[in-house]
């Protein structure tokens, strides 16, 4: 099974463009389409942006135009480019991989919390 470590996370000024790593190991990487999630204080986790089995990516609405989902293949790492941070994407985010077509439980990294300071 594939284990997912992210990184990156930290203090950020509204405006500000970090990008959030996360490695993966343990298994072939490109079995699985990846995603990022995030859950605020107080709140359930959402939905970011995928990788569909096909290689399609989604966006939530709140993502599209300001997050970009890359991943590096030869580095087994999925990364998440986010731009004109706002103080309301604060949250702890987490990297999930979903084996292609299949219904599989998704496996989830430990997270990281990008906290956005205006």
């Amino acid at each position: 099974q594939v284990q997912l470590v992210e990184s990156g996370g930290g203090l950020v000024q509204a405006g500000g463009s970090p990008r959030l790593p996360c490695a993966a190991s343990g298994s072939t990487f490109s079995n699985y389409a990846m995603g990022w999630f995030r859950q605020a204080p107080g709140k359930e986790r959402e939905f970011v942006a995928r990788e569909l089995s096909g290689g399609s990516i989604n966006y939530s609405d709140s993502a599209k135009g300001r997050f970009t989902i890359s991943r590096d293949y030869a580095k087994k790492t999925v990364y998440l480019r986010m731009n004109s941070l706002k103080p309301e994407d604060t949250a702890v985010y987490c990297c999930g991989a979903f084996e292609r077509w299949s219904t599989s439980t998704p496996v989830w990294g430990q997270g990281t919390q990008v906290t956005v300071s205006s």
